[in-house]
């Protein structure tokens, strides 16, 4: 039986690369396409493929939500992120929300054949330079090592119910970075709404209610 793989990228030229790959192989085949991360849980929820191959970067609803949401729709389906991001806080982040493999873009098509082969047989696999990074079982720190201690506070303020003004106020520093910060911080966790961004900062101990 082949390994049916759904392809999640916003770049259609990519996917055609990926479909044209994945298809010259006798053992797999693509279940389908979703070009951006609400896409991709709706059509998991629908194809119920064995691996859904995940860009971190995807308008509508980021990588690393849709993973989280994808072990609770498609439990039995595997996520294998495939990124340009080589920064170990993303690799830390996806296993972190359930994906069970990472492999960069710049990868040999046959390491991205090798990880999805492995993620369906129930194994982990990470590219090499972030293996470890990716394996690390240990709790997340208060905030992530992907944000810097500044974008911490104001994710806490932001979670907080605080106005741009307000943390400008409480961290000495203009209303301008306030909105700088704030969007470096959805732009590297691939977040979308506040609601999103409540979560991270309950999960990562940032604050308790």
């Amino acid at each position: 039986m082949k390994i049916r793989v759904l392809l999640a990228d916003d770049h259609a030229l990519v996917r055609a690369g990926l479909r044209a790959l994945l298809t010259s192989q006798a053992d797999i085949e693509v279940a389908g396409e979703a070009e951006d991360g609400v896409a991709v849980v709706e059509r998991c929820r629908e194809l119920k493929p064995d691996v859904v191959l995940l860009d971190l970067a995807m308008p509508g609803r980021g990588g690393v939500p849709a993973a989280e949401e994808l072990r609770q729709v498609c439990p039995e389906t595997k996520v294998l992120v495939l990124t340009m991001h080589e920064d170990e806080g993303y690799a830390r982040l996806a296993r972190r929300a359930g994906a069970a493999g990472y492999v960069l873009k710049r990868a040999l098509a046959t390491t991205l054949l090798h990880a999805i082969r492995a993620v369906q047989r129930g194994e982990t696999y990470a590219t090499p330079p972030l293996a470890q990074a990716f394996h690390d079982t240990t709790p997340a720190p208060a905030g992530d090592s992907l944000l810097s201690e500044r974008e911490n506070d104001v994710v806490r303020l932001i979670a907080l119910g605080h106005t741009n003004a307000e943390i400008a106020g409480k961290l000495h520093i203009s209303e301008k970075t306030v909105e700088t910060h704030r969007a470096h911080v959805f732009e590297k966790l691939g977040l979308v709404t506040r609601a999103d961004l409540v979560r991270f900062a309950l999960e990562h101990g940032l604050f308790r209610p």
